[in-house]
């Protein structure tokens, strides 16, 4: 079997959180990384070229106020990120996108062990989701460029920059929860 083959059958791409609300930056605050959507989309358009598992996960905030609230247009698909009719979709009410949802049994259902993850926000539910989905015992790879995250603000009043908050999400996790990579080493089959 080839490696292809192989990845094809035990790998899905994981998109979490690509929802049109985190687009109203007076709302959340700066953001980084302005590729991250064109990043997430090649990622997308690679793994439908494969025929490999696709999952997308939304966020179903219960704060009626929220962009990400049902009944919110901020609560829809961004465009290109938008489910096929054959990829599964599920809903989610807190960071993780294994907590309240049936995807850890249908990923050993379907006999996944590898997730390579993409989406918002990095220092919340792309975080969340891959230091659970490695606790549960599956292979982890994050898509660094395919995320990004916002500014972030303590009570005293220090501002840490939307940069600085996606770096350090992304170091914590490199090497005991996850790879991290980029789209590119991930498409051409260089993520070591």
């Amino acid at each position: 079997m080839t490696e292809i083959e192989t990845e094809t059958e035990n790998t899905a791409l994981i998109m979490i959180d690509w929802q049109q609300g985190f687009a109203d930056l007076d709302y959340w605050g700066q953001r980084n990384n302005p590729e991250a959507e064109a990043n997430g989309a090649r990622l997308l358009a690679h793994w439908r070229a494969k025929g490999a598992p696709v999952i997308h996960v939304h966020h179903d905030s219960t704060t009626p106020t929220s962009r990400l609230y049902p009944d919110h247009p901020g609560h829809a698909f961004i465009d290109f990120a938008t489910p096929a009719d054959d990829e599964a979709v599920y809903g989610k009410q807190v960071n993780s996108a294994f907590i309240g949802t049936a995807l850890e049994a249908d990923l050993g259902a379907r006999g996944i062990s590898k997730v390579v993850l993409c989406g918002i926000s990095t220092d919340h539910c792309v975080n969340t989701t891959t230091r659970m989905a490695a606790n549960l015992g599956f292979e982890v790879t994050i898509v660094g460029d395919a995320c990004f995250a916002f500014e972030r603000r303590l009570p005293d009043g220090r501002v840490f920059d939307a940069d600085l908050v996606h770096d350090v999400a992304l170091a914590s996790l490199n090497g005991e929860f996850a790879k991290v990579c980029t789209t590119d080493q991930v498409i051409g089959g260089k993520c070591d």
